[in-house]
C-alpha cells in the first residue's frame, strides 16, 4: 500500500538542531544548539535518543562526565539534569544571558 503524502498544513517541522531555540539542559532561549547523544556513540548510542544542547552546556557535560558515566548513569535528560557534578554549573548558567560563553575543556 503506498504511503499517503501529507499536505503542507499537516507536515510536522523537522528540527535540524541549528534552529532549535531552547537548550534541553539549562532550558535557556539560545540562538543555536547542537545534538547530544544521551548514550555516547562510542558506548553504543549511535541510533539512540538525542537532545539539543547549547554550546556551553554541551561542552560542560563532556568536561564533567565521562562517556561511560553518561551511558550508564545519565541516559535520560532528567537524569542528566539531576547529575550532582553539574548542579553548580547549572545554577550558574541559568542566570547568564549571553549564549557565547567561553567554556573551554580542560587542557590535558
Amino acid at each position: 500500500m503506498p504511503r499517503r503524502r501529507l499536505k503542507l498544513s499537516e507536515q510536522v517541522p523537522v528540527s535540524t538542531g541549528r534552529d532549535a531555540s531552547v537548550c534541553g539542559l539549562c532550558e535557556r532561549q539560545v540562538a543555536q544548539t547542537s545534538r547530544h547523544h544521551l548514550v555516547p556513540r562510542e558506548e553504543g548510542g549511535r541510533y539512540g535518543p538525542t537532545v539539543h544542547l547549547c554550546q556551553p552546556c554541551h561542552s560542560s557535560v563532556h568536561r564533567f562526565l565521562s562517556n561511560r558515566e553518561l551511558a550508564r548513569r545519565y541516559a535520560t535528560v532528567e537524569a542528566l539534569r539531576g547529575a550532582e557534578e553539574l548542579q553548580t554549573y547549572l545554577s550558574w548558567i541559568r542566570r547568564q544571558r549571553v549564549e557565547r560563553i567561553s567554556n573551554r575543556r580542560a587542557r590535558r
